[in-house]
């Protein structure tokens, strides 16, 4: 399809927000003006810190990056802002299916369509701070405009991937940008797949330009943003890492009202190697451990989460065997799946290049064992997610076995089916990205993990390193029985570091309206002084001094806890 009806634009675009959903920094500073003041004067000396939104019109970014700005002044750090103004050809903003017209966006770029809701908008939310704000086409000359869409139009399609600049995968990150627009794990079956990679090489070239002059001109101790893949984030991070600037990435997190901070990278790389010494150790103790049980129980239905896919699965497991003719008599096990393109661009390959190969290759094994069932569970993102996939893996699946046989069982994207209930009643779970391995595990199921989910490397899970090993860890199945109670103990450990040290809590964070996931909900400018938030702390200390990243939760006992570690004891 390469335009949408008016009418279904009108149905599917983004809501314009029933209220600004931007931080009225004017409003806030002026709750202690001369804080503010005093701050921004005694920061000049401080380590500097460029906090490198770019894209003003994703809100997220601008709520978050204004208030860390904000926060680190406060804290002495002398801060920059960087932002496009309206410069690139195609950027993380654009999505197909929020656009009107992928011709258009082919032949001409977000400008006509995007920019002037991005640029203006984030620049004067920022403007307010009176910090430095510096913009893309103040560190690009027009020799660097030529050379970038010369060589976007020049270079063979094939060759965009693998194209390094100085040693820095522009290429890759140029084709991560193109993978996300189409919301596809690859680019064979659209018609505009040429000219969009194009853009995206263009773009990831004029960023990388814009950034080395950037820091050439400007030395910082560390670069703050969001993401840290797709374009232009995934260059800006290739850029500082080259010049030895501190590079620190953040995502929203799981939990409501908590985000995950990672050094050197997102921490979709991050925490998969992650030392085990931040959490192996850590005293332990029954509040804790039924704390995040608790938690884990809830992501059943999502009622702590910013993010879930189901308002009301089905739990029952009766009902459960009926739709899906599954007898849970017999030996299941249960298979977990990533969309396609999330894929792809977020979790390196291990034992199989890709994730679809891995699917196809684990059905061609199971399909010569009928004694056992493999239930596979195809993510419900697929068509919840904030970018639904463009290419459904059922689709993939059928093309290779238009027929299947009765002991292979999916269930697609769209069933209400809980993931957790049904993978319960499997002897062991196969997965390849999907952090559902942190949660199977601290329940006792024992999990092989095929490609790069954080729970390897733990000491928790079964890895394969390549497909032999991968096979051999299948030929042992089932295993008929869960995994030992020290095992289980060390992985609700890992849960719990994940989801409460990891993921940082800022109170002063709601859910937002339409125009964004999640607002800030401060009343004045004192609640981000030191000492008032112990997340923020966590956070800017890892910002300016390279602490890690960890909200040591087990200091924050809350006096519930409390009842609980005494009724233990």
């Amino acid at each position: 399809m390469r335009s949408l009806p008016r009418r279904v634009w009108n149905r599917i675009r983004p809501k314009r927000p029933t209220e600004d959903p931007y931080p009225n920094w004017a409003r806030l500073l002026k709750t202690d003006s001369q804080l503010w003041r005093e701050a921004v004067a005694n920061s000049t000396k401080g380590p500097r810190i460029l906090i490198a939104t770019s894209a003003g019109g994703f809100v997220p970014g601008v709520i978050v990056e204004s208030m860390l700005a904000a926060a680190l002044t406060l804290r002495g750090a002398s801060v920059d802002v960087l932002v496009c103004d309206e410069v690139l050809p195609a950027c993380i903003q654009a999505m197909l299916r929020y656009l009107p017209s992928q011709d258009e966006f082919a032949a001409h770029g977000p400008q006509r369509q995007l920019c002037a809701h991005c640029f203006a908008p984030g620049l004067n939310a920022y403007r307010p701070l009176g910090l430095r704000i510096h913009r893309y086409s103040d560190f690009l000359s027009p020799e660097d405009r030529e050379s970038a869409s010369s060589l976007a139009r020049t270079i063979d399609a094939g060759d965009i991937e693998s194209f390094r600049l100085d040693d820095l995968a522009v290429g890759e990150h140029a084709l991560a940008g193109g993978l996300r627009f189409f919301a596809s794990g690859n680019l064979k079956a659209e018609p505009n797949a040429e000219p969009i990679l194009r853009r995206y090489f263009e773009a990831s070239l004029l960023t990388t330009y814009a950034t080395r002059r950037l820091l050439e001109t400007n030395h910082y101790a560390a670069a703050c943003f969001h993401h840290g893949i797709y374009v232009p984030q995934g260059l800006i991070g290739e850029v500082a890492r080259a010049k030895n600037v501190h590079v620190i990435n953040w995502n929203p997190a799981y939990r409501k009202k908590c985000f995950i901070f990672s050094h050197h990278d997102t921490y979709h790389h991050t925490l998969l190697n992650e030392p085990t010494s931040h959490w192996e150790n850590i005293e332990w103790n029954h509040a804790m451990e039924d704390e995040v049980m608790d938690y884990l129980k809830s992501r059943w239905r999502g009622t702590q989460d910013w993010i879930w896919f189901h308002e009301k699965p089905e739990e029952d497991i009766a009902k459960i065997a009926a739709e899906l003719s599954v007898d849970f008599s017999r030996p299941c096990i249960g298979m977990l799946t990533n969309v396609m393109w999330d894929a792809q661009l977020h979790y390196r390959a291990n034992a199989f290049p890709n994730m679809l190969e891995w699917v196809i290759k684990t059905i061609r094994y199971f399909i010569e064992r009928p004694e056992l069932q493999l239930l596979i569970r195809v993510h419900p993102a697929e068509i919840r997610g904030t970018l639904p996939s463009r290419q459904p893996l059922v689709d993939e699946i059928r093309k290779v076995f238009p027929d299947l046989p009765k002991n292979i069982i999916v269930i697609p994207p769209e069933s209400q089916v809980s993931t957790y209930a049904a993978m319960a009643q499997c002897d062991s779970v196969i997965i390849y990205g999907t952090k559902t391995g942190v949660e199977l595990t601290s329940m006792g199921i024992p999990t092989i993990v095929a490609g790069e989910a954080w729970i390897r490397n733990k000491g928790i899970t079964r890895d394969a390193a390549n497909a032999d090993e991968y096979f051999r860890l299948l030929d042992q199945l089932p295993v008929r029985q869960r995994m030992s109670r020290a095992a289980t103990e060390r992985a609700r450990r890992y849960a719990y570091h994940f989801f409460f040290r990891r993921m940082i809590p800022l109170s002063f964070m709601k859910k937002g309206d339409q125009g964004s996931a999640f607002q800030l909900n401060l009343d004045n400018l004192r609640q981000l002084l030191p000492g008032r938030e112990p997340g923020l702390d966590v956070i800017c200390d890892g910002i300016i001094n390279g602490a890690p990243f960890i909200y040591e939760a087990e200091r924050f006992v809350t006096a519930p806890q409390l009842e609980v570690m005494e009724a233990h004891s």
